[in-house]
């Protein structure tokens, strides 16, 4: 295959790439991490962040276990819509349960989209630390609940494509990670 080949297979080959873990894990920064490499090689990339997604297309959903499901599945869709027309997407969302994750790989297996599921596997005490939104020190005073992985269940996966632990390595080096993974199946 000529590079002018591969760049243009590479360009067209779409996949979902979910990063599910714990609020504060690390998922959005590593997509997006990930997602300015893919970018400078020519790839189509989206990134579906969880928090933009609630604000504008599953907006009014809440945190009950329905709710959920409906957020994951919306943005399951989303992604092998895109995923199926050569985009990268790139999904850094909990989605705690492991049937809301297992549907939306069962969707991609149908369409024949790429699936690939990362566990962003930082423990509570770590995420508890970094805070980024300030929901683990709102849960801990009381003024919320339903904290995934506190006061709220989150499944871990149990044979995700690629377990990061982001609390023991680098942004940059859990992106190459994932980025190593994808040029293994041929995706990058």
């Amino acid at each position: 295959m000529t590079k002018t080949e591969t760049l243009e297979k590479q360009v067209t080959t779409g996949a979902t790439i979910w990063l599910t873990g714990l609020p504060s894990a690390g998922k959005t920064t590593i997509a997006y991490e990930l997602a300015g490499r893919l970018r400078e090689e020519g790839h189509r990339v989206e990134v579906l962040d969880g928090d933009e997604i609630r604000t504008f297309l599953t907006a009014g959903l809440g945190f009950s276990r329905e709710d959920r499901n409906t957020n994951v599945q919306r943005i399951g869709y989303v992604a092998d819509l895109l995923a199926r027309n050569g985009v990268k997407a790139l999904v850094p969302v909990i989605a705690p349960y492991a049937d809301s994750r297992e549907a939306v790989r069962k969707r991609h297996q149908v369409s024949g989209a790429a699936y690939i599921e990362v566990h962003v596997a930082t423990p509570v005490e770590v995420c508890s630390e970094r805070d980024v939104k300030g929901l683990y020190a709102k849960q801990a005073a009381g003024e919320i609940s339903g904290l995934t992985g506190v006061d709220d269940p989150y499944e871990e996966p149990e044979s995700p494509d690629l377990r990061i632990e982001s609390h023991t390595q680098s942004v940059q080096e859990s992106a190459a990670a994932l980025h190593a993974l994808l040029t293994e199946r041929g995706l990058a």
